[in-house]
Order: C-alpha cells, then sequence, then structure tokens
C-alpha cells in the first residue's frame, strides 16, 4: 500500500497542548492585560511555571513536542520561555491569534476602572458587543481563536504541539470542539461554568478531523505552590 494510502486509512493523530500562562502580573494588580496592559508573569506566576517545567522534565510526558507556540503577549511569552528547556529548547514561535481575547480601550485600566469608564457587556447575553470600544466581541473572539488552533493542526499534521495561550483560547476550544456553547464562568450555559487555572495543561487529540479531549485543566504539579 502506497504512503499515500496507509495515510488515508489511518490519518496522523495530532496532539494539542494547551498551557494557560501562570499567573501575570495584570491579573495580581487587577488590569486589563492586552498589549498595554501586560508586563508578564508575577512572581508567584513564575513559580507556577517552574513547577510545571520540573513535572514535565520528570514525567517526559511531552518529549515528543515538536513546536512550541505563545501568544504575542508577555505573559505567555514568558511561559513559553520558561518551558522550553523542558522541550527539547524549542524555539518560542509566536502568533496572534493565540491572544486573549483584545480589549480595545479598555487595555491598561484597572478593572474597577474599566467598569466605570466602558461597562463592560454581559458576554451571555450580548456576545456580540465589544468588550470596550475597539476591542472584539466574544463572538468574533472566538472564531478568531478557533481559527488559530486549527490553523496550528493543519500546519502541524501529526506533531506534538504545545501552546502557552491564555484561560479564554483554553475554554473556549472546548466550547467551539465539543459544541457545548455558552460563555466560560457562566454556569447555566450549556455545559456549565468553566475557568482554566494558571499553569494548567488541557490537551487535545486530533484525527479525521474530530477532537478527542484528553485532560483539562491538569494541576496536579501546582499542589504547595499556588
Amino acid at each position: 500500500m502506497s504512503e499515500a494510502a496507509t495515510a488515508s486509512v489511518h490519518p496522523r493523530v495530532t496532539r494539542l497542548a494547551l498551557i494557560r500562562h501562570g499567573e501575570s502580573e495584570a491579573q495580581r494588580r487587577r488590569v486589563v492585560g492586552g498589549s498595554r496592559g501586560c508586563t508578564g508573569l508575577s512572581d508567584r506566576g513564575v513559580a507556577q511555571v517552574r513547577a510545571l517545567a520540573d513535572r514535565l522534565a520528570s514525567t517526559g510526558e511531552m518529549e515528543g513536542a515538536t513546536v512550541l507556540y505563545a501568544s504575542v503577549l508577555p505573559r505567555a511569552i514568558q511561559t513559553a520561555e520558561l518551558l522550553a528547556s523542558c522541550l527539547g529548547h524549542l524555539p518560542v514561535l509566536t502568533d496572534c491569534g493565540l491572544c486573549e481575547l483584545h480589549p480595545g480601550e479598555g487595555d491598561g485600566l484597572s478593572w474597577a476602572e474599566l467598569q466605570t469608564t466602558y461597562p463592560v457587556p454581559d458576554f451571555a447575553t450580548h456576545p456580540d458587543l465589544p468588550f470596550s470600544p475597539g476591542g472584539e466581541s466574544w463572538t468574533t473572539f472566538l472564531a478568531r481563536a478557533r481559527a488559530a488552533l486549527l490553523a496550528l493542526v493543519e500546519r502541524h499534521r501529526g506533531e506534538q504541539v504545545v501552546v502557552a495561550t491564555h484561560g479564554g483560547v483554553i475554554d473556549g476550544s472546548l466550547l467551539s470542539f465539543l459544541d457545548i456553547g455558552g460563555v466560560p464562568g457562566r454556569a447555566g450555559a450549556k455545559g456549565g461554568a468553566l475557568g482554566a487555572t494558571n499553569a494548567s495543561i488541557t490537551e487535545w487529540e486530533h484525527q479525521a478531523g474530530r477532537w478527542r479531549l484528553l485532560r483539562y485543566n491538569d494541576t496536579t504539579h501546582l499542589t504547595g505552590v499556588g
């Protein structure tokens, strides 16, 4: 049987590991962390990612990783850089499609200031309204994140892909690929509330157009770290 025929009978399996960045300074200071507001990881965030790196080095569970991506936001890039040494020193490739929802003019404001200046819409009832002027809506964000993940799978068929990304992208992947609908963090949405933890692992398997969730919000390495 030819290689092409074999591939059609046994399509290659792609594994996609989505790692949420460690706690960020923007989180700690309660600031909207877009491209202006993000200043990287907090000290606790660094400790969280180092705990994950130690785990991966010890278990070898991602030793077959062939490529390492991050969003363009500093907290995701720093997370990927801290993980690179346990992933064969892979270079960090950046992709804006993997970013958290783009906040627009609210970027860099404290959450208290944001609520006074640009009250955030309830995405559960108004998914097409922007986060703030010039920002994304939940609908546009989810479509963008879905497209970015699908592009990674298409680009790296049969590979183990590791991505340092954001809670919205991770939870959005469940809403998209399991078709459960709703908005992360909103109890009562189809599938209930979601909320990926800092430095957690969520892993997908993709084969022949079908997604299989291998694990969600794996944080066993964070015991004692916070």
